[in-house]
């Protein structure tokens, strides 16, 4: 889902006078790449960026490339996508297998998820050719919504419950995705009440436009909760900040009784 306000151009200086293509890096894991502008740089289970040896993970998945006098990130893969937030969050897309799009923040997310592993990776330029529109950066501060919907309290502890990890993280750039007992396990509820939130909360996104949580014909894809977690944690539906309601006894008390 991409806000429209949500970036302004630059006025970007041709090369030729800047003296050079504008510079892309890529942090994972601690570390910094500096991509080539002459070639591709592969990210995958093996490439330029050897990800991990997870076998759920294409051998090529995305692909960084700069033509056009852009930088262009594409998917490679054939089962696999990538949700790619900018804009402090404000501006997401869905890079399903075979899309590509351009990049043109200063710093753009890159999350996945193979197996019951997700990855977060990040692309710095200091070149962009848009910059967050002052309204993005007042939405940023807290002085306007950039996310017009709401979630109940127990849909909030949910998609907390499945972030966890991620939430917690540390400079670390993997984390295992909870399992559906385990999370319900985390919440105190049963499957059956841990089911029904989750197809509330991919019903309510999927009304939104938010891809990936759908199957088709009306059958909930099975990675819904890998996707749900990426669009949260990148959109910032949930931050850090959150992870307090995971321990409040009064919430457990109300989800008794609760069918939103």
């Amino acid at each position: 889902m991409t806000d429209v306000n949500a970036a302004t151009e630059t006025g970007r200086v041709d090369e030729d006078e800047a003296g050079g293509v504008a510079p892309l890096r890529l942090e994972f894991a601690g570390e910094w790449h500096d991509l080539p502008v002459d070639r591709p740089f592969i990210i995958g289970r093996e490439g330029d960026l050897e990800v991990d040896d997870n076998p759920y993970l294409h051998r090529h998945f995305l692909e960084l490339q700069h033509r056009d006098g852009l930088w262009w990130i594409s998917n490679v893969g054939v089962r696999l996508a990538a949700t790619i937030s900018s804009a402090g969050g404000a501006v997401q897309s869905w890079l399903s297998p075979g899309a590509r799009m351009p990049l043109v923040f200063e710093r753009s997310v890159i999350v996945f998820t193979a197996g019951p592993v997700t990855y977060e990776l990040s692309l710095h330029t200091e070149q962009a050719p848009y910059e967050v529109s002052r309204q993005v950066q007042e939405s940023m501060s807290g002085e306007t919504t950039v996310m017009p919907v709401s979630f109940t309290p127990l849909q909030r502890q949910l998609m907390v419950a499945l972030a966890e990890p991620m939430l917690r993280r540390e400079g670390v750039s993997m984390n295992e995705l909870p399992s559906s007992s385990d999370a319900a396990r985390r919440l105190g509820w049963t499957m059956s009440k841990f089911n029904r939130k989750l197809d509330n909360v991919c019903d309510k996104l999927d009304r939104m436009g938010v891809q990936g949580l759908r199957g088709g014909a009306g059958k909930l894809a099975t990675n819904r909760r890998a996707r749900l977690v990426e669009y949260a944690v990148t959109s910032q539906v949930i931050t850090r900040a959150d992870l307090p309601i995971l321990d409040d006894v009064a919430l457990r008390a109300q989800g008794a009784s609760d069918d939103d």
